[in-house]
């Protein structure tokens, strides 16, 4: 386990210096910190383009629709989602440690509040931000979820209130059928199957929220309508596996 601490520092100071400290190319060599406020301008954006628009080569550019120059979800910044999983593994040992259960509660806490603060510190020279994934949100969004794991651990296995706890079980035990399921729908229902609506041929989740949902509500409720609905529907899918004692294990 002291490796992958090594390891996960490495990788999030590394970042953090390829992104702040080197200059980004195309740019007359402005170094990366100058350029963190300009999403086009980052080096994150500059291999984001480099390695996903093949436009050039005529196979079209595979970088987020809604910007085209940069990925939110890119090459460079799969280094910071990387060590938000190597720190999930962390906290994972230290939860499978045969110590006692308020030790292991009081060391979520601990360790949380103290990747916090690590965050909120970095924060001041690499900013937290999730589109680029740095180094300083890997660890505040890190440290919230240990303290908010210690919490629930609290709550449910100290304090025993676990009338709540339910729904989030049904969905803990098929959370893949959950995951994977729900992007193969949105899949369906936003792009691949249409119908015709008004006299037009839309999206089957178009025309659900035209006729369902904003016939009647505000666009703000009516998009939030249609998410709980959404989430719902996974609900009663997980519930009838759960009763049926059917998980999916990958």
């Amino acid at each position: 386990m002291k490796t992958q601490a090594i390891v996960t520092a490495a990788i999030l100071v590394g970042y953090s210096i390829v992104m702040r400290a080197l200059p980004v190319p195309g740019s007359n060599g402005t170094p990366g910190y100058l350029l963190l406020d300009n999403p086009e301008a980052t080096m994150a954006a500059y291999w984001d383009r480099f390695f996903l628009d093949w436009s050039h080569f005529g196979l079209g550019n595979h970088l987020w629709a809604s910007s085209r120059t940069w990925d939110p979800e890119g090459v460079l910044s799969t280094a910071g989602a990387v060590g938000t999983a190597l720190l999930g593994n962390i906290a994972g040992w230290w939860l499978s440690q045969k110590r006692a259960l308020p030790e292991r509660i009081n060391g979520l806490f601990a360790g949380g509040a103290l990747l916090m603060m690590a965050g909120l510190m970095w924060n001041w020279t690499f900013p937290i931000n999730k589109s680029l994934w740095t180094s300083s949100y890997v660890l505040f969004t890190a440290g919230l979820a240990a303290v908010s794991i210690g919490t629930i651990m609290w709550l449910v296995d100290v304090q025993e209130w676990r009338r709540w706890t339910k729904p989030w079980v049904i969905y803990g035990t098929n959370p893949m059928v959950a995951f994977v399921g729900s992007g193969v729908l949105a899949r369906c229902i936003y792009t691949l199957f249409k119908v015709d609506y008004n006299g037009q041929s839309v999206p089957v989740q178009a025309a659900i929220y035209q006729s369902v949902f904003a016939s009647w509500l505000s666009p703000v409720n009516a998009s939030l309508a249609f998410a709980l609905s959404f989430v719902l529907l996974f609900y009663v899918v997980l519930t009838l596996l759960y009763r049926r004692n059917i998980v999916f294990k990958v």
